[in-house]
């Protein structure tokens, strides 16, 4: 197995956690306060791992084109995980997890729009799968 499988895989684990934990977390409190205090955690976290992770002549390799596109990445994730933490707040992990994981579609149209990706019909697919318990799931 390719490591950036590997990696996919340990990826989908911890955000599984994530959910369930941040909805703890949220007990008593608001969203928006539970998620100031989640990125805090984050933002230390990064920044120490890229300290020992990152070789430091790699920054000069940056270019604006790298600035712009990790902005607007920043931007999109801020946002997202602000109407996350609303959900999460308000309704029931399963059905949120769901919902954002319908993501993988909106990530498969872009990618192919933007970075002229292949959707195959493995893809396709799968994103009618996903589509499809997305709808199941969150039908009550």
């Amino acid at each position: 197995m390719p490591n950036w499988v590997l990696y996919a895989f340990i990826s989908m684990l911890f955000a599984g956690f994530t959910s369930v934990v941040a909805k703890q977390g949220l007990t008593g409190i608001s969203g928006e306060l539970g998620l100031t205090i989640r990125t805090i955690f984050v933002f230390v976290f990064v920044v120490l791992f890229s300290l020992f992770a990152v070789p430091r002549q790699d920054f000069s390799l940056l270019t604006r084109t790298n600035y712009l596109w990790l902005a607007l990445s920043g931007v999109t994730t801020a946002v997202s995980w602000v109407f996350y933490y609303r959900a999460l707040k308000l309704g029931e992990v399963s059905t949120i997890a769901l919902i954002d994981k319908g993501s993988f579609i909106v990530a498969v149209i872009l990618a192919w729009l933007l970075l002229k990706e292949q959707i195959t019909p493995r893809v396709m697919l799968g994103s009618a799968l996903i589509l499809a318990g997305l709808l199941v799931v969150s039908r009550k």
